[in-house]
């Protein structure tokens, strides 16, 4: 089976493809296109994962390219997006350039294409702070970032060819990952990078909005699940998330307490959000996951948490992977 990994080079794109290759399949992965002739994580993975993947490098927002390089694929993982949800208040176009445009490209290539599945990630951003928990898919969607808009629009578009051209589809909306490979936009690698490079002192923002954390693994293990289920998941919208929520400042006291960490905190006014914006609480169902997809965290709970948390700390620790992060600037 021929599948497909937009947005390859990144975060859960690099870890997709390493177990998309473990589970044989025949994978074409997609990075974005740079001067550098750079594959971003994607030429950091073992050297006999990557000799097993066409690597194709261009831009979704180039729907000729899109359509050209999407003959003969069996299922499409559409993860490239733009996800910063600070500096989408400085560049609102190109997100609706890139999540929304691109995905249109992908939705169209898919179509002309007669691929069997296409996979669009979503992100849970898209229901704003809580209204209630745990957050179902029937949850109201709330954009509270020009980010989030674009995702709604994004995903948006997705139902609209499944309703009207019968385009196979399924929307996977992953609550927060974390783990290895992670810019340093998110929050986690912000308090690890700082820790092990700046002195000891951890600049941060509001400490006590809650998120819902999967590790690496169990999110690229229910992309996975997606592709290979029998059962019909077509127009579906499947939230991926551990049932477990945690504030930020509950990660650094695990750091501190249990893990022996020391460390000093500065609240800096730069990394506030605005109050309006700012997503104050996410927590996850992942019952439709369990039913549809047979999936449930394998990182679960506070200790599953942990246990992810200290595997992230150990890659970080090594010194080749810390020296690719800059702790000394606000990463937006």
């Amino acid at each position: 089976m021929k599948v497909l990994v937009t947005g390859a080079c990144g975060f859960i794109g690099s870890h997709l493809v390493e177990e998309l290759v473990k589970k044989n399949f025949n994978v074409k992965a997609f990075t974005f296109y740079n001067a550098r002739s750079s594959n971003g994580w994607l030429d950091t993975i073992d050297s006999k994962v990557i000799k097993e993947v066409e690597v194709i490098s261009g831009d979704i927002r180039d729907s000729d390219f899109l359509e050209n390089n999407t003959k003969n694929i069996d299922i499409i993982f559409h993860l490239a997006a733009l996800i910063g949800i600070p500096y989408s208040y400085n560049a609102v176009k190109s997100y609706i350039d890139t999540n929304i445009n691109g995905t249109y490209n992908v939705l169209s290539a898919a179509r002309k294409n007669n691929v069997s599945k296409t996979i669009i990630t979503s992100t849970s951003e898209v229901y704003g702070s809580a209204q209630f928990v745990p957050i179902t898919e029937k949850h109201s969607l709330n954009a509270q970032s020009p980010y989030a808009a674009s995702k709604i629009g994004a995903d948006q578009l997705a139902l609209s060819f499944y309703k009207s051209f019968d385009l196979p589809i399924t929307i996977i909306r992953p609550f927060n990952t974390f783990g290895p490979r992670q810019s340093a936009r998110a929050i986690i690698p912000t308090i690890i990078t700082q820790l092990f490079k700046n002195n000891g002192l951890i600049k941060l923002g509001n400490i006590f909005t809650t998120r819902d954390f999967s590790y690496i693994s169990d999110t690229v293990n229910a992309f996975v699940k997606a592709a290979i289920i029998n059962k019909n998941i077509n127009g579906e919208i499947i939230n991926i998330g551990n049932k477990f929520e945690i504030s930020i400042k509950n990660i650094l006291e695990i750091l501190k307490k249990d893990l022996g960490y020391n460390f000093k905190i500065k609240i800096e006014k730069k990394r506030i959000r605005n109050s309006k914006s700012e997503v104050n609480r996410l927590f996850a169902s992942n019952k439709k996951a369990k039913k549809l997809l047979k999936w449930e965290p394998r990182y679960s709970g506070h200790n599953g948490f942990k246990k992810g948390l200290k595997e992230t700390l150990e890659w970080f620790e090594k010194n080749e992977n810390l020296k690719k992060y800059n702790s000394s600037s606000y990463s937006i």
